[in-house]
């Protein structure tokens, strides 16, 4: 009582598109008079079968459990079997004061209520996937991704399960982290596996290999220690060994921690073009350790402030200035959110490619010279003029400089972009930092003379 579930709920509800249920309002809107008419046992008994009925039901929502619902035994089985459960933490005092004037029946007397709270708190812990202050935490647990320092050293208990684990990682991270992962899996690492570093890593050959080093039964996990290509590759091999075995990416760069590791998008390369090949295959943990940043070069920490300076702006907020940790959490749980919201890139997670129309054209057209980090600081660039939007920041943090590229090809390459419709270009604008436009059509003129700005020469 008093931690402000249902108005977390309700937040996380609109965050991640599911429906809200607050399990109290469902049982009555009147506690105080149940419990005055009824009892407390026939509130609990009511209270149990509206839990359970909407956690087994087929339509997924977001729910605000009462105080006391899992002291039944039945809620908590059925939270172990359907749910992911969030228990939202507050201390005792805290959540006295919130509730010591109202008329809640069970929290009229102070000794009651803090003996209320020790004999519950047990329970809290022992249901809990998942700890969380704010929404964005919550988010986070949705999606199954774990922001913690410190996480590579307990991988061995956060990645789900007990089955054996194949360990794919590119030479350059396994030999500065490969050793405390192994040691953190301990007894379930069944093999571990080299992949060539970035973009080579994402090749049909690489795949294959793989697909015929592994050993894992259905039950097994892999786990992918390294940057985006490397999650990618083994992501998909993942989708697609013994027709899909659960994966838990490891993220080491920024770039991956922030965007490329979350969502479940897999992919490989062909030599049409980068991304060609791929499947949804959502992860059963992301795990975010931001210690593995300590040991990132300079140049892909810029390479990473491109997705982080892109997520800023789509949410409106400088989220480029906070400490690291923070960063990488507030940026993790935005992008989880849209993906929840649309898992298979249907609809509003188009929002994400703001700059990317641009950065894509730009990596074809230089042969691949050009890195992502680049192409996207170039990118958001070119957005950001078109939609007659302040520069600054993206020229003060990124240091967008005009690139080598051949101007027919990338503007091929645009034109064949996934968001091309009906011969059309449409591009993801913003009116506003917070205000994105997905879908935005401008003439070819235009589009292309933003592109031809991008590149020098």
């Amino acid at each position: 009582m008093g931690a402000g579930k249902t108005t977390l709920g309700r937040t996380v509800a609109a965050r991640i598109g599911r429906r809200f249920v607050d399990v109290d309002a469902e049982v009555t809107d009147d506690a105080a008079a149940f419990f005055r008419e009824h009892g407390e046992p026939a509130f609990r008994q009511r209270e149990e079968e509206v839990t359970v009925r909407e956690l087994r039901a087929d339509l997924p929502a977001v729910l605000s459990l009462g105080g006391g619902a899992v002291t039944s035994a039945a809620v908590r089985e059925a939270l172990r079997e359907h749910a992911t459960t969030v228990l939202v933490d507050v201390d005792v005092d805290t959540a006295w004061e919130r509730v010591r004037c109202g008329d809640r029946p069970l929290a009229q007397h102070e000794t009651d209520f803090r003996r209320l709270y020790e004999e519950r708190a047990p329970l809290y812990r022992e249901v809990a996937d998942a700890v969380a202050r704010d929404a964005d935490d919550a988010v986070l647990a949705a999606a199954g991704v774990r922001v913690e320092t410190g996480s590579l050293e307990r991988l061995g208990s956060l990645v789900p399960g007990g089955g054996p684990v194949a360990l794919v990682a590119d030479a350059r991270v396994a030999g500065i982290h490969g050793a405390a992962a192994q040691v953190a899996l301990g007894g379930r690492v069944a093999s571990t596996h080299e992949v060539p570093p970035g973009e080579e890593a994402k090749t049909v050959a690489t795949a294959e290999r793989l697909w015929r080093e592994l050993s894992l039964e259905r039950g097994g996990t892999v786990v992918a220690l390294g940057g985006g290509c490397t999650t990618d590759v083994a992501g998909f091999v993942a989708a697609t060994y013994l027709r899909g075995v659960a994966w838990a990416p490891v993220p080491s760069t920024l770039l991956a921690q922030v965007d490329a590791a979350i969502g479940g998008k897999t992919t490989l390369n062909l030599p049409d073009g980068k991304n060609l090949v791929g499947a949804f295959h959502w992860p059963v943990r992301t795990i975010l350790d931001p210690a593995l940043l300590a040991t990132l070069p300079e140049r892909e920490r810029r390479e990473g402030m491109a997705e982080v300076v892109k997520t800023g702006l789509l949410v409106g907020e400088p989220l480029w200035e906070l400490p690291e940790p923070e960063l990488v959490r507030r940026c993790a749980a935005f992008k989880a959110a849209v993906c929840l919201r649309d898992p298979h890139d249907r609809g509003e997670r188009a929002l994400l490619n703001l700059g990317h129309t641009f950065a894509h054209a730009l990596e074809a057209g230089s042969g691949g010279e050009v890195t992502h980090g680049q192409a996207v600081a170039l990118g958001l660039l070119a957005a950001l003029r078109l939609s007659g939007v302040e520069t600054r920041t993206v020229e003060e943090i990124l240091r967008p400089r005009p690139v080598r590229a051949d101007r027919e090809r990338a503007w091929a390459a645009l034109r064949r972009d996934k968001k091309v419709s009906d011969g059309r270009v449409r591009l993801v604008l913003l009116e506003a930092p917070g205000r994105p436009v997905v879908g935005a059509e401008l003439p070819e003129t235009e589009v292309r003379r933003a592109l031809d700005g991008l590149i020098a020469g």
